[in-house]
């Protein structure tokens, strides 16, 4: 059967979110043992080569790794590294379909920074799409609970750095290549994973009983060989999953592929009802639904500004 580019491009991007979410059921169930940098460290030195491959498939040749930009490249490195730290220390403390969810506030955060950064209007539908994935993101915290964790702020935290490097990708992207980003990324990944292995390996800081904190402050720990297949898995599965989506990107519009996104929190409710017998609270189904139709609206939104613009704009 022949399939059309856009066709193409859902199916590598709904394939490539799928791919990831294996790298959160990982991290999440090695989270209690070892810590999230030594995790870190051990994919971003399987993923070099990977990604070495993929910058000369993509690219055509690997000179363009090499760039006068070198410095706001590791910054949009390390602000990305930031945000899915963030993202990974909630994760090892909540459920997972409530982490992914509550990630998904990014949509909204590059709305509001858009509109900061580049002064960029924020039109009706995306004002709607703001109140409403805001009462989402309540409805998740669940604050009339007896008792909130602060943990639940990490996966926000975690998109709003997200929403920041997204625009630093924008700047970036006008004079970098896509395959030249992941590799710098990769190599701030890395870089910072390596400063705390070097502040926290040695163990002195042991001790956390709160597992976002123990998954950051726990010494180096040695491993057997079946888990340190499981953390360089997660190196292989972040370079497939990122080529996925950088394919699904060039050969579709943006609108049409990005609402195929939120398959990602399909995933997180089915990996943590298989894996941990967790499923979202009534309340929490109810926010998961608002966050999911507010991100849609700012897709619809950003797709009607894009139509609108003029010929060549982009």
């Amino acid at each position: 059967m022949q399939l059309s580019a856009t066709q193409r491009g859902i199916l590598a991007l709904v394939v490539g979110i799928a791919v990831f979410s294996l790298q959160d059921v990982i991290l999440k169930r090695l989270s209690g043992d070892y810590p999230l940098y030594q995790a870190m460290v051990i994919r971003s030195l399987t993923a070099v080569p990977l990604l070495l491959i993929i910058v000369r498939l993509m690219d055509g040749r690997l000179t363009t790794i090499t760039t006068p930009n070198w410095a706001l490249m590791l910054a949009r490195g390390f602000l990305n590294f930031t945000a899915y730290t963030a993202y990974y220390l909630g994760l090892a403390a909540m459920p997972m379909a409530d982490t992914v969810a509550l990630f998904f506030t990014a949509p909204l955060f590059i709305t509001i920074a858009a509109a900061l950064v580049f002064k960029e209007r924020i039109g009706p539908l995306n004002l709607i799409a703001l109140a409403a994935g805001f009462l989402g993101m309540v409805m998740i915290f669940n604050p009339g609970a007896s008792i909130f964790d602060p943990a639940a702020l990490l996966p926000v935290l975690g998109a709003l750095g997200y929403a920041l490097t997204q625009l630093a990708t924008r700047v970036l992207g006008r004079t970098e290549t896509a395959g030249a980003m992941t590799f710098w990324g990769n190599l701030s990944f890395l870089a910072a994973a390596l400063a705390l292995t070097a502040v926290f390996g040695s163990g002195a800081h042991d001790g956390a009983t709160h597992p976002s904190l123990a998954f950051l402050t726990r010494g180096w720990q040695e491993m057997p060989v079946s888990d340190l297949l499981l953390f360089m898995a997660c190196g292989l599965i972040a370079s497939v999953g990122l080529s996925l989506l950088t394919y699904a990107y060039r050969v579709a519009p943006s609108s049409s592929v990005a609402p195929f996104e939120y398959s990602f929190i399909i995933w997180g409710v089915l990996w943590g009802w298989l894996f941990w017998a967790q499923l979202p609270t009534v309340l929490a189904w109810a926010g998961i639904a608002l966050l999911i139709g507010a991100g849609l609206l700012v897709i619809r939104a950003e797709a009607k500004t894009e139509k609108a613009a003029p010929e060549g704009a982009a």
